[in-house]
Order: C-alpha cells, then sequence, then structure tokens
C-alpha cells in the first residue's frame, strides 16, 4: 500500500474515533441508566485511546493528524449524540451498533492490506474493541426488544 493512501486510511479512522468519542460522550451525559451511562461512558475513554493509537501512528510516519477531522468529526459527534438522545434506548444502540460495524468493516478491509508488525497490531486491537462494542450495545438491544415485547404481550392480556 502506498504511503499516501495509509495516510489517507489512518486520518479517515482518526476522524471517525474522535467522532464516536463525543458521540458517547453526549449519549452518555444524556443517559438515565446507571448502567448504560457507565459504558457509554468507558467506550468513549477505549475509542479516546484509538484517536491517540492513530495520531501518534500518523505522527510517526511524519505526518500531522487531519486537522479538518479534528475539528467537524467532534461536532458531528455531538450533534448525532444529541439527536440520537431524542429517541430511545433502543434506537441508540441500533445506531451505535451501525457506526461500530462501519468501523469494524473499515478496519478490516485495510487489516489486510497492512504488513507491518506495529501497525498491524493496533489495527487488531481496535477492531477488537470495536467488536467487543457492537456485541455489548447487540446484547443491550436484544435485551430491551425482549422487555419491550413483554411488556406489551401483558398489556394486551389485561
Amino acid at each position: 500500500m502506498k504511503e499516501e493512501d495509509l495516510l489517507r486510511q489512518l486520518n479517515w479512522f482518526y476522524s471517525l474515533e474522535i467522532e464516536q468519542v463525543d458521540l458517547y460522550t453526549t449519549q452518555a451525559r444524556a443517559a438515565t441508566d446507571i448502567y448504560l451511562r457507565q459504558v457509554l461512558t468507558r467506550v468513549a475513554d477505549i475509542e479516546q485511546r484509538h484517536v491517540t493509537n492513530l495520531a501518534a501512528e500518523i505522527r510517526r510516519r511524519g505526518a500531522t493528524p487531519t486537522r479538518l477531522g479534528a475539528i467537524i468529526a467532534p461536532i458531528l459527534g455531538q450533534v448525532a449524540g444529541t439527536m440520537l438522545n431524542w429517541t430511545n434506548t433502543l434506537t441508540v444502540l441500533r445506531a451505535n451498533i451501525a457506526l461500530e460495524e462501519k468501523a469494524m468493516a473499515d478496519y478490516r478491509q485495510l487489516i489486510l492490506k497492512v504488513g507491518e508488525k506495529p501497525l498491524f497490531d493496533m489495527l487488531w486491537d481496535h477492531l477488537i474493541d470495536e467488536d467487543l462494542h457492537t456485541a455489548w450495545f447487540s446484547n443491550k438491544a436484544r435485551e430491551l426488544a425482549l422487555l419491550r415485547a413483554r411488556k406489551m404481550g401483558n398489556r394486551n392480556k389485561l
């Protein structure tokens, strides 16, 4: 992979991860469920670690992380988080799952193109984190959908 293409990809992930930090932080602030708030805060912390890792890798390659991503991505994350907070928890979780699945697909594609060890390992670490986030969000969404279905079933019996 050409260095220029690799830097473009790393900056894409850098911007995406910044957006995720602000998305999850905004969602955590509005969460009324303490467990969900703690999870979203933890996920935002993990995403921030990804931002730090990607920025360091970009700098190690003699480039500067994209300023455009550093400016626009937080705004997008805050706006998306705020808008999703106007919905319900199930919708928030489903949107988070979609975002994490996109990140995982993109990480997989880049991993297949990268052979150098430190970068390869870092990308795998990020992919695994995104997969774990997706699994938690999916499990919680399933749990909430099941609770909602049970509530509706009990209403129909009344």
